[in-house]
């Protein structure tokens, strides 16, 4: 199992923005071939940082996602909306 973890830094005005996808996109991320686990997380202190967790198969799993066109979708409707570049781990 891989888990990957990722910070996002939000324009402080767009985050209901990036909530509503969000919400519109987690059922479908959750049962991606591969997908184990989904969860948002948002930071207490700093509202506009948030955290994704999931859980995946292996690397492989991650990287069929990562190239799907779902999550191209996702990513380019995102993107605009971040303060800072994604940082992963």
């Amino acid at each position: 199992m891989l888990v990957r973890i990722v910070k996002l830094t939000l324009k402080t005005e767009k985050i209901a923005s990036f909530e509503r996808i969000f919400e519109e996109t987690k059922q479908q991320i959750r049962t991606f071939k591969g997908c184990q686990f989904l969860e948002l997380y948002q930071d207490a202190n700093k509202p506009e940082i948030f955290f994704t967790y999931s859980y995946w198969e292996d690397s492989d799993a991650l990287e069929v996602y990562r190239n799907s066109d779902f999550f191209q979708k996702i990513r380019n409707r995102t993107k605009l909306l971040f303060d800072e570049k994604p940082e992963a781990w």
